[in-house]
């Protein structure tokens, strides 16, 4: 019986220290919320981040960053919400700090924020963009109508697990530059595991929807970021590309085998590539293409 009784306790006892491990808050460093924030550089940012081919329904005609389409994943159907100036449908009553913090650490205002946002990439960003971006996204018009719920099975609908998945796979941080690397090489890094979040649909993931970082760019077989194809330096020669053509296909969408992207890819292009500045797809096609 005292075996029993001390087997129990602990069972217990790994029980608590599991669930303390695993619920604590995930946050990286402190950001400096007190600068002022520039709705011109932030709206670069609406789509450097690819903020609208998520966040809106062009097919709908529901509005500008009014809410998008659902994106399937193996773990039920999560829908870009509306994230225009509205204070009820969208995020306008958020305050900078709650911004901050969902795109930092991946915590709104509701709880824990589900991982198919890429905020494992947006908590890269310098806290001089977090603060632009805000202060663009609070210059939108307000769009009243809330976008379509999620349809996520339980036990995935249960935001308290995501702080055990934030646990176990996220580690909030600030881009660090390669050293040795040149400025365009670093931008480019940046703007692939950054904002622009290519590693988010271009890499494998495990069964429980975390990126194998160790395989980033490799290309994804499905689940939940979709088909992907590799993004590796010989994946991309193989395909006829050099660092011109690369950044040409950003602008236009035209590949060297003189196909057109289209689909998921061709919004990417069409609502955000195309309208970056000619250095930033320089800069993420050297980097894509480096040695």
């Amino acid at each position: 019986m005292r075996l029993w009784v001390w087997g129990v306790a602990a069972l217990a006892v790994i029980g608590i220290g599991a669930a303390g491990y695993l619920l604590k808050p995930v946050s990286g460093p402190a950001r400096d919320l007190t600068l002022v924030g520039d709705v011109e550089r932030g709206n670069y940012l609406i789509r450097l981040g690819g903020c609208v081919a998520c966040h809106t329904n062009n097919q709908a005609g529901t509005g500008f960053l009014a809410g998008g389409f659902g994106l399937e994943t193996q773990f039920g159907t999560f829908v870009p919400p509306n994230i225009t100036s509205d204070p009820d449908a969208g995020i306008g009553s958020w305050t900078l700090a709650q911004f901050s913090d969902a795109m930092s650490n991946g915590m709104g205002p509701q709880g824990h924020l589900y991982p198919v946002f890429p905020y494992e990439n947006y908590t890269l960003m310098s806290d001089q963009e977090i603060v632009d971006l805000y202060a663009a996204l609070m210059a939108t018009e307000p769009v009243s109508t809330p976008a379509a719920e999620n349809q996520i099975p339980f036990p995935f609908n249960v935001r308290l697990a995501m702080a055990g998945w934030q646990n176990l796979f996220f580690s909030p941080a600030r881009f660090v530059p390669e050293e040795g690397r040149s400025d365009t090489y670093n931008r480019g890094k940046y703007l692939a595991y950054g904002p622009a979040h290519c590693v988010a649909c271009h890499s494998p993931r495990n069964a429980l929807g975390a990126l194998d970082w160790d395989q980033a760019l490799t290309g994804s077989p499905g689940g939940t970021g979709g088909r992907a194809p590799a993004l590796t330096r010989q994946a991309l020669l193989d395909e006829g590309y050099d660092v011109d053509t690369l950044a040409q296909t950003l602008a236009d969408g035209f590949t060297p085998g003189f196909d057109v992207l289209g689909g998921a890819m061709g919004e990417v292009i069409s609502d955000g590539t195309s309208q970056w500045t000619e250095a930033d797809r320089q800069a993420i096609a050297a980097y894509l293409l480096a040695e």
